[in-house]
């Protein structure tokens, strides 16, 4: 069986690598008033973050219509796949996993090539690492049951820690969820967060950025013995303060993710995280 992955763009594995590990990419939107933008294909990072800093309107972001899923199903089952394996954005936070489902449910109807469509319960590199792994397994020659049970077995383990410069975009955004408690007078913390089972969940709020670094560091190294690690970053200068941070405790490859359009919408400029999968 030739298992192809796919995965939305809020996994923001960087384009070249996608290309590299044969992922599909199906992209959501982004809109600043009457302007639609595809997540990771039509804006780059920088000029994302300088109009969202500047835009006096926040941007929206939507789903990508059942077409588009059902359209890339069918491509992949031209190019080979006999078997499709589909990661998504927590239900919780995004629609994408339901369109994404009701597309695969009318390609296999048709032609008979399984897909499996899995709510990763996290967003960003907290399923895009995973998916790399699958990718990789999958050219090794994984069996669809065996990338779906390795992919279950990592969502369960996947932990992924962010710092946000500001509350602000995720409370524009409305993606705060349980993080409603640190909203008020705490706008101006350097918060930690965290993403589990498809919730925004608060954690600690430094009020430095150092200190917030520093304590996402303890964190992940007291989460014990670790299977992978990535950093995802609003820009550079986060990113390389997220791999130093990581280097307190881990001496294996980091993937680095860049933060896109669309997470970037509720994130805001400067937020990055480190993801980890602990070992089973």
């Amino acid at each position: 069986m030739t298992v192809h992955i796919l995965v939305d763009s809020t996994a923001d594995i960087p384009p070249e690598r996608a290309r590299d590990l044969g992922i599909t990419v199906v992209p959501l939107t982004v809109e600043f008033g009457n302007e639609s933008f595809r997540d990771g294909v039509d804006m780059d990072g920088a000029t994302f973050y300088r109009r969202l800093k500047e835009s006096a309107q926040p941007p929206t972001t939507s789903t990508p219509p059942p077409g588009l899923f059902e359209e890339q199903y069918r491509q992949m089952v031209r190019d080979g796949a006999t078997g499709i394996l589909a990661m998504h954005i927590g239900s919780g936070l995004s629609a994408t996993l339901s369109v994404s489902t009701t597309a695969a449910q009318m390609v296999t109807g048709d032609t008979g090539v399984p897909i499996v469509v899995l709510d990763s319960g996290t967003v960003s590199a907290g399923f895009g690492l995973p998916a790399e792994i699958l990718a990789r397994e999958s050219r090794d020659g994984a069996s669809m049951e065996q990338l779906k049970a390795h992919a279950e077995s990592m969502f369960s383990r996947v932990h992924l820690i962010a710092v946000l410069d500001t509350l602000e975009y995720l409370k524009r955004g409305g993606r705060i969820g349980a993080g409603k408690a640190f909203v008020g007078g705490l706008l101006n913390v350097k918060p930690i967060l965290g993403v589990r089972d498809s919730k925004v969940v608060p954690i600690e709020q430094p009020r430095t950025k150092a200190k917030a670094l520093e304590r996402v560091g303890q964190m992940v190294a007291e989460l014990g013995a670790l299977d992978a690690v990535a950093v995802a970053q609003a820009d550079d200068a986060a990113g390389q303060q997220l791999v130093t941070v990581a280097r307190t405790f881990w001496n294996g490859p980091i993937e680095q993710f860049n933060l896109g359009p669309v997470v970037g919408t509720h994130a805001g400029p400067g937020a990055g995280a480190i993801i980890a999968i602990t070992k089973a």
